[in-house]
This record gives C-alpha cells, sequence and structure tokens, in this order.
C-alpha cells in the first residue's frame, strides 16, 4: 500500500518516502530523526509487522512495529503540529458479532498482531493532536504477496483448492485506500488547511462494500481471470503467464485449515462514519477486484 500512496500522493504533495532498508521502524530514534530533518505537514504510516501467523512467536518484534513505532511517530507529529494518518485493522475485534461493526464496539482481538495494532492505536490516541487512525480489511494488491496473487498463481498450478468459507470480511483493494486517503487529505487541505483533522481526530473504518468469504472471493478471482483474455503485466506474472487450470474450489471450515493465530470469524467493518464524515465512499468490493484484474500496466 505503501507504493500506492507514494503514487497517489505525489501528485498532489511534494513527498518523501522511506522503505523499510531506509527506515528501520524498530529503532524509534531513526524515526525521531527523520521527521525532524524532513518537518512534514502530514505524516503516514503504510507501515507494519503484517505476517499474522508468524506474530505469534514475534510478538515483541510486533510490537515495536506496530505500536512503538506508531507512538513515536505520533509524538514527532504533534511536536511539529504535523496531522498523522495510520492504518490499523479488523483484527483488533473478536469477529463474535452478526452485523458490521462500527468504531464504538468494543475491542477484543485474538491474535498478536491484533493486539500490538491495537496498541499502537492506542498509544496515537494518547499522544493526541490531530491524527486519522483508518482501518481497514482483507487488503490485497498486484504485487508481493497476498491473496489476490496466491489464488492466482495456485489457480495456474493446481486442479483443486480448498478455502476457509466460515470466515467474512470486505476484501479491499490497496489502490482504492490510497486513492480514498489521497481523496480525504485533498479535501481536509481545501477544509482546513494546515489543520488536517481538526475537529475530526479519531478511528475510522475504510473498506470496500459489501462482504464476502475467502472462498466466494477465490471464486471470484479465479472466475475473472478465467475470463480475462490479458496475460500481461502483473496479472502475467502472477500466473507465470500459465491459463488458469484449476477445476474445483472446494469450501471448508476453518477449523480445518489451522493456523497459530485465531482469526476473527466475521469482521465487516461499517463505513459510515468515514462517509459521513469526509463524503467518501469505496466501490463494493467485486467492483474493486474487476478493476484490479482489468490493470494494463506492468506493476
Amino acid at each position: 500500500m505503501g507504493r500506492e500512496l507514494e503514487c497517489m500522493l505525489g501528485e498532489i504533495a511534494e513527498l518523501k518516502a522511506f522503505g523499510h532498508q531506509e527506515l528501520d521502524l524498530t529503532q524509534t530514534s531513526r524515526i525521531r530523526e527523520a521527521i525532524r530533518a524532513f518537518k512534514p505537514h502530514i505524516v503516514l504510516n503504510a507501515a507494519a509487522y503484517t505476517a499474522v501467523d508468524k506474530a505469534e512467536g514475534e510478538e515483541p518484534l510486533a510490537r515495536a512495529i506496530n505500536a512503538e513505532a506508531p507512538a513515536a511517530l505520533a509524538e514527532e507529529a504533534k511536536k511539529i503540529d504535523a496531522a498523522l494518518v495510520h492504518y490499523s485493522t479488523d483484527y483488533v475485534f473478536d469477529g463474535r458479532k452478526n452485523q458490521a461493526y462500527t468504531e464504538e464496539d468494543a475491542t477484543n482481538p485474538l491474535s498478536a498482531y491484533g493486539r500490538t495494532k491495537l496498541e499502537g492505536e492506542k498509544a496515537i490516541q494518547e499522544v493526541g493532536g490531530r491524527y486519522a487512525i483508518f482501518r481497514t480489511e482483507w487488503v490485497y494488491g498486484t504485487r508481493g504477496k497476498n491473496f489476490l496473487v496466491t489464488i492466482l498463481r495456485l489457480g495456474s498450478e493446481c486442479e483443486e483448492l480448498r478455502v476457509v468459507d466460515d470466515q467474512v470480511g470486505a476484501p479491499t483493494w490497496s489502490r482504492e485506500i490510497a486513492s480514498a486517503t489521497a481523496q480525504v487529505i485533498s479535501d481536509e487541505w481545501q477544509r482546513a488547511g494546515r489543520d488536517l483533522f481538526a475537529g475530526r481526530a479519531g478511528i475510522y473504518h475504510m473498506t470496500a462494500a459489501g462482504q464476502t468469504s475467502w472462498f466466494e472471493f477465490a471464486s471470484a478471482i479465479i472466475e475473472k481471470a478465467r475470463r480475462s483474455q490479458k496475460r500481461a503485466g502483473w496479472l502475467g506474472k502472477a500466473t507465470s503467464e500459465r491459463p488458469i487450470a484449476v477445476q474445483r474450489i472446494l469450501p471448508i471450515a476453518a477449523k480445518d485449515y489451522p493456523t497459530a493465530a485465531r482469526r476473527p470469524a466475521y469482521s465487516v467493518l461499517s463505513n459510515a462514519r468515514f462517509e459521513r464524515t469526509f463524503g467518501v465512499k469505496l466501490p463494493d468490493w467485486r467492483i474493486q477486484l474487476e478493476s484490479a484484474l482489468s490493470l494494463e500496466e506492468s506493476e
């Protein structure tokens, strides 16, 4: 998502972007030095420790990146009166609700990843200042390691896939998150100038509209990819230029696919507060998937 933000925001602002090799988020002194040197009007944190299962055995490292680094970012942003944009996750909830979670619902993370992300949220809130925490979920993109790319690769290698069908969420394309963020920042700048999020600081849910299961999402990916005549660019790379070979996608229960970390069974987030406050709405997950698979450029 960092690359998507870099592309979107680079068109509307002077931007200084740091990759993990240039800025180690486990070194809070480096974070502070970077912000003091650049003196930005807005600080965006798209980085996180997202290896959900691995975090069960590396919780201190996950905490350093997901909680301690955001705390340092918030402190330094407040010192120079900069706004902070930070991204969080549906994994702060336990998934026991049967309707969309709102920002007022009680949190109860089931995993080390969820706990450390929640700690990051709380650290930012304790520092205060002008900030927006955008909770999103089931984020995928056309590069890197994520569900979309994995299903396309497996769909070109295997005749049968088994995918969990009793976990429900809203798959959200990283480019749509970046686009919505850029729109919010642009509109906020017009509204408040340097005082971005003045009177609006808080947590907001920013996800695709609609909901689906991992099984239904995988089925939609394969169906739309099979219809696509394009094998150039990122899609061709994901499938190694091979045709879709999978013949059967079987729904399974989460208990039949054991993982180190527990995941919420239902994690749909209500976007009502975000839409009401900023007037921005992300498309339905099906539309987002169609758009992602229709990209022609090489990623």
